[in-house]
């Protein structure tokens, strides 16, 4: 097997529009007339607008300060952004959305919110306590073409729980789980502390552990014996917030492009960054089928709740002690929840949770309630039993055409950051002097062959070329992360044969050392770097 099967992953992303096209318009046309009718919106959630069908798949980022949240995004998008700093205390204090942009800018929040073509609408009841900490940075990043990322504050400790953010922060973070394709939970390793405002933020997951990837960052600076401490401490604490059957995979990693520490299992962290990228590398590919599971999700609830409000609204006196029958109602919601489920025969969870509902209905005028429409209803039946079940071949045919799909290319997951900026980047082209030419003859990696070609025939090369296993053997031992280690490979292998030859290994051992001094990679091979025997003849060079 080549160094670059080993290495590869697929790239698919299905064409969604259709599918999409086609939830806006039954949305449009079955559920929300009952959501208005039911006044759904002023219960839950908002209604749904284009953009929320339209936009790119988003990834919720969040998870305690100092845990390595924006260390993860840059690693991702493989740049920093703007705004970004990274620091042992808490250094965001705002939400940001990096969403792709033609032109690199900020756009603040109350502006935001007026834009028809993000779905943010729906953040204005929040009020300018939130709106002033809630930020759009766009940026060309080819990341972000695909998807688009939500930076969060660090949540607070238990020494800090005594500040106010002024606004809910938990509901905030419910609004955005309810809309993301994925949330990353991030813990570090070194630390693991669970404070008053991380409980409310799991409450606020509630309902979306279906999205929920939890990942214990930093797991490279900790010994073996202590990471399964801290991994058995951080499973028990997780299994008693969300009771779920389910156990919730917690993901083991150091998630940055910088050379990590040597540990015993440094390759289970490797393995387990694999899959966590893997996961979100799919994220554009599901796209339609997170979209149509959400889409259910809510119609179930909207069923749920437009025959609570008829049941309320029945059993209302016409005129006297509307008030105390009214708190007699409420009080008896539970057993209302039962009936409802032997009447109709809704299923238990699709009901809201009674406590919050308890809570919503002590302001609610009961005589403007509704009573159960059959034509609203049977519009609403049909969409979960007839409309939904036609769209799922086309998604069907989706899943068995990714292979050929395009999608979030693997390489553009592995391309490396470094914060600092340094005023020498070796893999730029030359400067070109004033009258005079560039000269590729001269190949910046010769003067330094000698000492790579040492390593290369230690390798025992055969018929002059290292296989793809030898090189990823020695490859390894520079620490560097399996995912840097591949684009490395990438660009070395010039002729794509899966070998490298003694001038394509020196280029690979030229770029580590680099990267190991903190200087960026180069997406694609500069000229200047493309060993010679690999560079095209004069007779068919085309000047760039």
């Amino acid at each position: 097997m080549s160094f670059r099967r080993l290495w590869s992953t697929p790239k698919a992303m299905g064409d969604v529009n259709m599918v999409t096209e086609e939830l806006k318009n039954l949305y449009y046309k079955r559920l929300l007339p009952v959501e208005k009718y039911y006044s759904f919106h002023h219960f839950h959630s908002p209604s749904y607008e284009d953009a929320d069908f339209d936009n790119k798949p988003m990834v919720l980022v969040m998870g305690q300060y100092s845990t390595g949240k924006t260390t993860f995004i840059r690693y991702l998008i493989e740049q920093d952004f703007l705004g970004s700093r990274v620091g042992p205390e808490p250094t965001t204090d705002c939400f940001t959305a990096l969403m792709y942009g033609e032109v690199e800018g900020i756009i603040p929040g109350n502006a935001l919110t007026m834009d028809p073509k993000k779905p943010f609408r729906n953040l204005d009841p929040f009020g300018n306590s939130f709106l002033n900490r809630f930020q759009c940075v766009q940026m060309p990043n080819q990341i972000l073409e695909s998807i688009s990322i939500i930076d969060t504050p660090g949540i607070l400790t238990a020494a800090k729980r005594k500040l106010s953010r002024g606004y809910d922060f938990a509901a905030v973070l419910r609004w955005f789980a309810e809309r993301v394709d994925r949330i990353i939970l991030l813990f570090d390793a070194h630390k693991l502390e669970f404070s008053d405002e991380l409980t409310r933020a799991f409450e606020a997951l509630c309902g979306y552990e279906d999205k929920l990837r939890v990942v214990l960052n930093k797991a490279d600076r900790v010994d073996s014996q202590y990471l399964m401490r801290v991994y058995g401490a951080l499973m028990w604490s997780l299994g008693k917030v969300f009771r779920t059957p389910e156990i919730l995979r917690v993901y083991i990693g150091s998630f940055w492009s910088e050379p990590r520490q040597m540990c015993d299992h440094y390759q289970l962290i490797e393995l387990e960054e694999e899959d966590l990228l893997a996961d979100i590398r799919n994220l554009p590919r599901n796209a339609a089928v997170r979209k149509l599971n959400d889409l259910v999700k809510r119609a179930r609830l909207v069923r749920a709740h437009a025959h609570i409000i008829s049941y309320l609204k029945q059993e209302m006196p016409t005129i006297f002690c509307r008030e105390s029958k009214k708190h007699n109602l409420i009080y008896q919601l539970p057993v209302i929840f039962s009936k409802i489920q032997q009447q109709h025969r809704v299923p238990a969870g699709d009901f809201p949770d009674c406590t919050k509902m308890q809570e919503k209905l002590l302001g609610q005028d009961f005589s403007k309630f509704k009573k159960l429409k059959p034509s609203l209803m049977a519009s609403l039946d049909k969409l979960l039993s007839t409309d939904i079940a036609k769209l799922v071949p086309y998604i069907q045919q989706q899943e068995q055409r990714k292979r050929s799909l395009h999608g979030v290319l693997d390489g553009e997951f592995l391309r490396t950051f470094k914060p600092e900026h340094y005023s020498r980047d070796p893999f730029k082209e030359p400067p070109i002097d004033e009258g005079s030419e560039l000269d590729f003859d001269e190949w910046v990696v010769e003067k330094y062959k000698p000492k790579y070609d040492e390593i290369f025939y230690n390798l025992s090369p055969t018929e002059g070329k290292l296989s793809g296993t030898k090189v990823k053997e020695w490859m390894t031992k520079t620490l560097l992360p399996n995912s840097v280690l591949a684009h490395i490979w990438r660009l070395s292998d010039v002729d794509g044969d899966g070998m490298l030859d003694d001038e394509e290994f020196a280029l690979a051992v030229h770029l580590i050392e680099e990267k190991v001094e903190g200087h960026w990679l180069p997406r694609e091979l500069p000229p200047h770097l493309v060993p010679p025997s690999k560079r095209p003849s004069e007779a068919s060079d085309v000047s760039v």
